[in-house]
């Protein structure tokens, strides 16, 4: 049986189930809001995991499940060498995002990130430590700034808020997702004009690390078959 992740919450899991209602697989979500049970009609030889977005990737990665519903940008920052644990199946039109790289937005001289390499450097020998820069997405931006040569910086963690630590003075830039800039331009933060690191949105994955039976086989290429 072909386990299927998807999120177990809020817009994503609407979404995802609107998708494949859309191609003809039925998903539900059993019993009340507090359970993480569901079902699938519609296919058979597919059975539905709820789980938090975050987590589809390592069970993709794992093996565990089969197929899963998460957003690019998590699969390429939880998962080292993703290209070799998991394969994008679709893309799936929403959840769209952009992980950006923003700095405050009276910093006028500083609009790319060769600024941002001199800003970093500059801030370094006034302050005695590196310019930091709050994320989440640790690994993600650590690489994209290795490619375009900014050094001097630090990464420091942020989970949530993010746009609230150059005010709160716990960073001195972001690197973080969004989708409108409201939030952005409300903590006057300006995306630098080549700090785009990743365009995100939900995809559905197979695992490549996962066993398939013959039975999964044939119910993973009848799923293919609605997705043309």
């Amino acid at each position: 049986m072909i386990k299927l992740g998807v999120p177990s919450k809020g817009r994503l899991m609407a979404d995802t189930f609107k998708w494949f209602a859309d191609r003809g697989i039925q998903l539900s979500k059993a019993g009340n809001d507090r359970e993480y049970v569901g079902r699938v009609d519609g296919i058979d030889g597919v059975e539905m995991v709820l789980l938090s977005a975050g987590e589809i990737p390592r069970e993709l990665s794992a093996g565990r499940i089969h197929l899963g519903v998460t957003g690019s940008d998590l699969i390429h920052e939880k998962l080292a060498l993703w290209e070799e644990k998991v394969a994008r199946l679709a893309p799936m039109g929403f959840g769209h995002a952009d992980l950006i790289i923003a700095v405050p937005a009276f910093w006028t001289d500083c609009t790319t990130l060769h600024d941002l390499d001199a800003v970093a450097a500059m801030f370094r020998a006034r302050h005695g430590f590196r310019l930091r820069i709050a994320t989440k997405y640790h690994r993600m931006v650590r690489h994209f700034l290795a490619e375009h040569g900014v050094a001097d910086y630090q990464l420091v963690d942020s989970q949530g808020a993010t746009e609230g630590t150059v005010k709160n003075e716990t960073a001195e830039a972001i690197a973080d997702i969004t989708s409108t800039g409201e939030t952005l331009r409300a903590n006057h933060l300006r995306i630098l004009e080549d700090g785009l690191i990743h365009q995100s949105q939900a995809c559905l994955w197979v695992s490549q690390t996962a066993a398939f039976s013959a039975a999964d086989v044939a119910a993973l290429n009848e799923v293919k078959a609605r997705l043309t």
